[in-house]
């Protein structure tokens, strides 16, 4: 089964001291989350945060765990927003084809 990925508005960790505990592993470290989030998903996330953890210490050979989580964190941060321009310029392009195709419409419909 594969787990779905919340959509906006969904439950997220904060908040959710009520739910299901699962234990992952992030950079050696084993950590018990407890979320309302559906286990597989945060076994996924908990995944991803390693493998950015691990890109970190790979480009920043330093022992300071804080320091790689601050690392990880903004390489995620700079993904998250990079999508999120790739979004809005495609939201802006099927606007800009949306309001084309009405018009187009509209002279069909007058010239009929």
């Amino acid at each position: 089964m594969i787990a779905k990925r919340p959509g906006p508005g969904a439950e997220s960790f904060q908040g959710m001291p009520d739910g299901d505990a699962i234990s992952v592993e992030i950079h050696g470290q084993r950590y018990p989350i407890r979320s309302a989030l559906d286990q597989e998903y945060v076994a996924r996330l908990a995944s991803y945060v390693d493998e950015k953890m691990r890109a970190a210490a790979e480009s920043t050979p330093t022992g300071d765990s804080l320091r790689l989580a601050v690392l990880a964190a903004l390489n995620v941060a700079d993904e998250l927003f990079r999508c999120r321009d790739v979004t809005r310029a495609r939201d802006g392009e099927l606007a800009e084809r949306a309001g084309e195709l009405e018009r187009l419409l509209d002279r069909v419909l007058t010239a009929s």
